[in-house]
């Protein structure tokens, strides 16, 4: 093809982009043909990606799935690679050639095999099967009404229904046990076709009663087992019923779910997974003039803005509560304008008709810099990657300049009428986490306290006098019911300062946990701006004379601040009361932890050997001189003489009581 055939396709496909508010299908792949057919294979990656985000048409989803495959050289490294098995009660095999295209959507290379028709449970069960062969980290159970063993009608629904929660959490521990894998069960998504009419939603033995009890039952085993769910219910409502159930499908190749809704399927399946893997975006950057509120603020002032009162002015209303919504999921919250800082600040403090307030943003970037540079200062005031950010905008022109000035940043377009912004943020499934936790309400508090931290950072004479001021206190627990899910999530997600960035899920988790041989510290922070909650995790296995450290980290939002060196002095009192002579411990080096390369070495241990990958191995003898006690005062450590649920308050099988009370 010559150059300007080349250049006017292109020229043709950015015009026809713009063209459109929310840039459709089919205009996202032609401008991803044309940069690929230009030599511009990232760009046409981007754009083949932005397909996937713009509808659910398969051929569409196929054509970018090649469009990615030709271009893969240009994709960075994954963040995640897992291996991912899709059992299935249906025909599974287009689900599965999508779900590698979605997972890479949100950074994660999927490994993908599916189980032969119906054959899941015999893989299971048999230990020469191909599944064992795989060895899975992840599980997903797609599954459909089909199989689900609830008579039409019973006396007894509840003990119905309690009968097939049984058969299918019996697959989970299976699942758990054998393979160690975190598993992502699909909820079931009810047929219209239902002969009892409207009388079903009132009659209790109904088996489309049962149906929605069993789906509720299966989110709260879920919840209590670690296991991620697909919430089919939803998406095939969200899809049309219509579509969802094609009987042709069904009864030519036993495809359970029309095929126009597999790419959903596929999307939102991944972004469960991949949220397991640690891979949802943290922080929500929202523009604030024709997105938070209706309006220019310099031109109608701060009591001018449309939000509440009208149409127009209840669609942002409404905008502005499902933004908090997703706050208190978790979602950091920022905002990045072009305004003058004291204007936005009077209409947060003023309006009485704002529902978002200042306290609920963690970072307000307000001026007349360019968008991407502000979203550059975001993330670093924050501590986390542009590939933590995602923006939304109501300006065409500046969601351009973020995509193409800082392309790790997620844009969320938004359509000409606000009444669709809810919709459409909504539809956006990369917030996905892999559980709810009480840390996650307070996340932007925390995140806020980070960036004033860093504020008073930068005015500080000295470190040390910084960190002081801080007034830092420290408690030091074991894990237990109260905690087990926000140390999963921390497994799964902390990249920075995670010494071997093993990723377990909560099941795992717990089965250490019962495990006398482990031991864990759980560690809370609190400093005169925020109580960030449980920021650090250390699990360590009793192997002879010496305590093995697994696993260590720290969340990004308390690094720098030396609680790693109250972690090593609490490790060490544990190892000494087991009686250990020696600590070990490895590094792994992944894309995001060199910053803990030398963290082993910072802390007085000797290496003892080295690969030629980079991973290093460490070990420190007792007693061992250690750091001197720094700005943090140590709280309490819990009394873990039996205490702890899951026995992780034990050392080694017995007791240890370690009190370090206001070290300075």
């Amino acid at each position: 093809m010559s150059a300007v055939p080349v250049a006017e396709r292109l020229a043709a496909a950015v015009a026809a982009v713009s063209a459109e508010p929310v840039p459709s299908l089919r205009a996202c792949l032609e401008l991803a043909r044309a940069h690929e057919a230009a030599g511009d294979a990232a760009v046409a990656v981007r754009w083949a990606f932005a397909a996937t985000d713009a509808g659910e048409d398969l051929a569409g989803w196929t054509t970018a799935q090649r469009i990615v495959q030709r271009c893969r050289a240009a994709l960075p490294a994954p963040a995640r690679r897992a291996r991912v098995a899709v059992l299935g009660s249906y025909t599974t095999a287009q689900l599965t050639a999508l779900l590698p295209l979605a997972g890479l959507r949100a950074g994660a290379e999927l490994e993908v095999r599916e189980t032969g028709y119906g054959q899941y449970r015999t893989e299971v069960l048999d230990p020469s099967s191909a599944l064992h062969a795989f060895a899975p980290e992840v599980v997903v159970l797609a599954v459909h009404e089909g199989e689900v063993a609830l008579p039409e009608r019973t006396d007894d629904p509840a003990a119905a229904v309690e009968a097939e929660l049984a058969r299918w959490t019996g697959l989970w521990r299976q699942l758990q046990e054998r393979f160690g894998a975190r598993v992502v069960q699909h909820t079931i998504a009810i047929p219209p076709e239902v002969a009892l009419g409207h009388l079903a939603a009132r009659t209790p033995g109904s088996r489309y009663a049962m149906l929605e009890l069993l789906n509720v039952r299966l989110g709260e085993a879920a919840a209590a087992a670690g296991v991620g769910v697909v919430d089919c219910e939803r998406l095939a409502g969200l899809a049309g019923k219509r579509a969802w159930f094609d009987a042709r499908y069904l009864h030519l190749a036993k495809q359970a779910v029309g095929l126009g809704c597999v790419p959903l399927l596929a999307r939102h399946t991944a972004a469960v997974v991949t949220g397991g893997l640690g891979l949802a975006r943290k922080c929500l950057v929202l523009d604030l003039d024709g997105t938070l509120w209706g309006g220019v603020l310099g031109e109608v002032g701060p009591h001018g803005v449309a939000v509440g009162g009208g149409p127009v002015g209840e669609a942002y209303s409404a905008f502005q509560r499902y933004v908090l919504q997703l706050k208190d999921k978790g979602v950091v919250l920022a905002v990045c304008t072009k305004n003058d800082p004291a204007d936005v600040q009077e209409v947060f403090e003023q309006n009485t008709d704002m529902l978002v307030r200042l306290d609920d943003l963690a970072v307000v970037e307000a001026g007349w810099a360019d968008k991407p540079a502000a979203l550059r200062r975001i993330a670093a005031g924050l501590g986390i990657g542009l590939d933590s950010l995602v923006f939304v905008d109501d300006n065409p022109a500046e969601r351009e300049a973020v995509r193409q000035l800082t392309p790790e940043v997620d844009v969320v377009p938004l359509p000409p009428d606000p009444a669709g912004y809810v919709r459409a943020l909504a539809e956006y499934p990369w917030f996905e986490t892999a559980a709810l936790t009480d840390d996650d309400a307070a996340r932007t508090a925390q995140y806020r306290a980070r960036a004033e931290t860093a504020a008073l950072q930068a005015e500080a004479g000295s470190l040390e006098g910084f960190l002081a001021s801080l007034d830092m206190r420290a408690t030091f627990g074991d894990l237990g019911p109260a905690n087990v899910a926000r140390v999963a999530q921390l497994i799964g997600k902390t990249n920075q300062f995670n010494l071997t960035t093993r990723r377990r899920g909560q099941a795992e988790v717990e089965a250490l946990a019962a495990d006398e041989a482990w031991t864990a510290q759980v560690v809370r922070l609190r400093d005169r701006f925020a109580d960030h909650g449980v920021v650090g995790v250390l699990l360590a296995r009793s192997d002879g004379d010496a305590l093995d450290v697994d696993t260590w980290l720290l969340s990004c939002r308390v690094i720098g601040r030396t609680l790693e060196e109250e972690m090593l002095r609490e490790l060490v009192a544990r190892a000494t009361a087991l009686g250990c002579a020696r600590i070990t411990g490895t590094y792994v080096p992944s894309a995001k932890n060199s910053q803990v390369a030398d963290l082993y070495a910072r802390l007085g241990f000797t290496r003892t050997s080295g690969d030629e990958d980079g991973t290093t191995r460490w070990e420190l003898r007792l007693p061992a001189d250690l750091p001197a006690p720094g700005a943090i005062a140590r709280e309490r450590v819990a009394d873990v003489r039996g205490t702890s649920a899951h026995g992780m308050g034990k050392v080694g099988g017995r007791a240890v009581d370690v009190v370090q009370e206001g070290v300075r």
